[in-house]
């Protein structure tokens, strides 16, 4: 069993978590202004991926270009120690005997080391290339996942955050304890100012 095997029924009775929608839990979060270079390369990009529509072109072209955004504005604010981490398509085993293996499709973690992932893992974004809800499971589980990871390394933080999206397609999510939050809202890529504001937000 691995990440991808979950679904939201088996979170909840394999996991133990309650799972919680139909609340906006990101509204009151300012947007953060995307550079000219980001706008300019969603431009040219979200076309194609969506002609091709492949999870690898989606990832490559849309999604890690946003992270790799956050990434860049949040290590000039941190100056003169950026403190962020982005890993793409990393093996994230915490917990096999729980199901808690596999690959992650993109980890944000709390830390300037970018040879192997450091705890604390803040942010789990799972690609997929179309249904947004066939991934909320997998990312909740990725999320407990890095919950974990982070207590085991003495580093346990109060939330974790998640994100499903098709690239031009975003979907939010927030781990407390053993508590599960999935966002009312789904945010289109032509918000990105939104999206990067909540993706910044674990760093802030």
């Amino acid at each position: 069993m691995a990440y991808s095997d979950f679904t939201l029924i088996r979170v909840k009775e394999e996991l133990g978590l309650i799972v919680k929608e139909g609340q906006s839990l990101f509204e009151a979060i300012a947007p953060v202004a995307a550079s000219a270079y980001l706008k300019e390369s969603l431009k040219r990009s979200e076309s194609f991926a969506t002609l091709v529509n492949t999870e690898k072109v989606r990832s490559e072209f849309l999604i890690a270009p946003i992270l790799g955004e956050v990434r860049s504005q949040m290590s000039e604010k941190l100056e003169p120690q950026p403190s962020i981490s982005l890993f793409s398509g990393t093996e994230f085993n915490v917990d096999p005997l729980r199901g808690l293996q596999g690959f992650c499709d993109f980890i944000l973690s709390k830390s300037s080391e970018q040879v192997d992932i450091t705890a604390p893992v803040v942010t789990i974004v799972e690609a997929k290339n179309e249904s947004i809800r066939s991934g909320l499971g997998q990312c909740i589980a990725e999320m407990v996942a890095a919950q974990i990871f982070n207590q085991r390394r003495g580093q346990p933080i109060e939330r974790i955050y998640g994100a499903v999206t098709t690239g031009s397609l975003w979907r939010f999510l927030l781990l407390e304890d053993t508590t599960a939050y999935i966002d009312q809202p789904e945010y289109f890529i032509g918000n990105i100012d939104k999206i990067l504001g909540i993706l910044m937000l674990p760093f802030m």
